[in-house]
């Protein structure tokens, strides 16, 4: 699975001592690679991880260096807890894990799909103020929230349900 940070996050991570490639590899995942954006809210470092192919997404606020250190669990983690708030069955999570891999970082990102996260970046900025802070957010109803807005591309050939998708493609598997 190859994780595309924006710069931001690669130096994040490559301060945390995690290699980030230089040369994008082919993808070997059915699930696809995803991308991940960094930014701070609330003096918070969120990261917002999206599909690729389906553009499913997820918010993980208040990332800590720990975090960064183990940032392939921590993503893992939040994937499996989110497709199974979804009501996806226990052995197709099993069949999620085994089809994630092993992950690569690297910094080449795709405008589509950052411009999908930057849409997705405002509409939680909005669920954000309506808090005190972001750490009181309840991040799986978000999580969910954002896997119900249809979303589109011009790598995607046009809109997409990201939970119905990623749902479609872990059936596949």
């Amino acid at each position: 699975m190859i994780i595309h940070c924006t710069r931001k996050l690669a130096a994040k991570l490559a301060k945390a001592k995690l290699p980030i490639e230089t040369e994008t590899e082919a993808e070997t995942s059915p699930l696809g690679s995803w991308h991940a954006q960094l930014y701070e809210i609330d003096k918070k470092d969120c990261v917002l991880f999206t599909n690729d192919r389906t553009r499913y997404s997820m918010f993980i606020p208040g990332l800590s260096q720990s975090h960064l250190e183990h940032f392939d669990q921590c993503f893992k983690d939040m994937l499996m807890a989110s497709l199974f708030e979804q009501g996806v069955s226990d052995n197709q999570l099993m069949r999620v894990e085994l089809a994630l891999g092993k992950m690569t970082l690297d910094s080449n990102t795709s405008p589509s799909v950052m411009g999908s996260m930057n849409n997705l970046k405002r509409m939680i900025d909005q669920r954000v103020a309506e808090v005190p802070n972001v750490m009181d957010l309840d991040i799986m109803e978000v999580n969910e929230w954002l896997t119900e807005i249809p979303m589109r591309g011009k790598d995607i050939g046009g809109y997409v349900y990201p939970e119905r998708e990623m749902k479609t493609l872990i059936s596949s598997l």
